[in-house]
């Protein structure tokens, strides 16, 4: 039987509204998670506001105030409103992220057809902006961001969250009540990631970071621990991505006549997934910003995803999902000592590594793949039907 709205009660359809980023992996393995249940159908009703990040970085700082920019926000959401218009009819709408600034037509658009609304929150945008410096580079546009966001977050019936860490805060912080989230918990593309058939070299131990080198990664602790393993030419550290603190991690190392480390800057998919396969261990992050303690950032996922051990700094979220040195290996953060110790062990004790490896790639598959997120999705949602 193929899925059809024509069946009362059994089908849950999915209004994914909002002008959410739609090539981020979040929306993404939300979206394909739903389609992928046998009971659910999904409409895709998306206008795009963004540009990209340097964009968004750009109206945070300030460049809201253009008017061009206020006339571009009339016309994405003029455009959101005629495909809401063309939407047939749905059960619950579900606001991507980040949606806190679409709720506002969202609640309109879902009180006028009498229906549920959802919003998946994943990250604070204004503790984003904070960690970023933008609210201190414009403290008028931290306040309005604070102040959207605080509105944004009080019109759904129900907010989805990854874990109790962002919950508590958004509670503090917006005067919510625990009672208005469930959880959704977090993932990587297991479409994108997956084990591969290459494996790790055998002259060399590779030890591997991909990202946006944002200051939650913190990166310092990554290259304290490679001038701690300077003297042992077998370890190799690589690093694979562009962001803002690229440039002055590179220079760290530099300083430090590091030759046991590698940038190789933004690369295609294949390069990377390639990579990500021959890597004996996946890094994490490291930070102590509230941002890198509050969620378990994508990276982790997609180097368990793979199929490989992943090192990352320790904190209670990652131990609410992930079990230490059998999932995972965590260890302090910004701790190079630490970050060293742990990447001497697992190249000293290979049957530890692929436990941790094995352990971490069955969890990620029972709890966080796009099936599994799927499911935990639609359960959730028919809660508002």
């Amino acid at each position: 039987m193929t899925k059809s709205e024509d069946v009362p009660g059994k089908w849950l359809r999915v209004c994914y509204f909002g002008t959410y980023r739609a090539n981020y992996t979040r929306n993404q393995i939300l979206l394909a998670g739903l389609r992928a249940q046998e009971n659910v159908i999904v409409y895709d009703c998306h206008a795009t506001l963004w540009h990209n990040i340097e964009d968004r970085v750009e109206q945070a700082s300030g460049g809201w105030r253009n008017p061009r920019f206020w006339w571009r926000v009339l016309s994405t959401y003029w455009q959101l409103f005629r495909k809401h218009n063309q939407t047939p009819e749905y059960d619950v709408m579900l606001i991507g992220y980040p949606g806190q600034f679409d709720s506002y037509l969202a609640r309109l658009l879902t009180w006028r057809r009498r229906k549920s609304m959802a919003l998946d929150i994943l990250m604070s945008l204004h503790l984003v902006a904070e960690e970023r410096g933008l609210t201190q580079k414009s403290p008028v546009s931290g306040r309005l961001i604070f102040l959207l966001e605080k509105g944004g977050l009080h019109l759904p019936d129900l907010l989805l969250s990854e874990n109790g860490a962002y919950e508590a805060y958004y509670c503090q912080t917006y005067h919510l009540t625990p009672q208005r989230f469930q959880r959704v918990p977090h993932g990587a593309d297991d479409r994108i990631f997956h084990p591969r058939a290459i494996k790790p070299p055998d002259d060399c131990f590779r030890v591997t970071y991909h990202g946006t080198y944002l200051p939650s990664h913190g990166l310092d602790a990554v290259v304290g621990a490679a001038v701690l393993l300077r003297q042992r030419q077998e370890i190799q550290f690589h690093f694979y991505g562009n962001g803002p603190e690229r440039e002055r991690i590179e220079q760290a190392a530099q300083l430090e006549n590091l030759d046991n480390v590698t940038f190789h800057g933004f690369v295609n998919q294949d390069v990377l997934l390639d990579s990500l396969a021959r890597s004996h261990v996946c890094l994490g992050v490291f930070g102590l910003t509230k941002q890198s303690h509050f969620t378990i950032q994508n990276k982790v996922w997609e180097g368990l995803a793979m199929g490989r051990a992943v090192v990352s700094g320790d904190s209670e979220v990652v131990r609410e999902a992930l079990t230490q040195r059998e999932h995972i290996y965590l260890v302090e953060r910004q701790n190079p000592q630490a970050l060293e110790a742990a990447i001497s062990e697992l190249q000293a004790d290979p049957v530890l590594r692929e436990q941790i490896a094995r352990a971490g790639y069955e969890r990620f598959r029972e709890r966080n793949s796009i099936s599994a997120i799927g499911a935990t999705t639609e359960k959730v949602l028919r809660t508002l039907v």
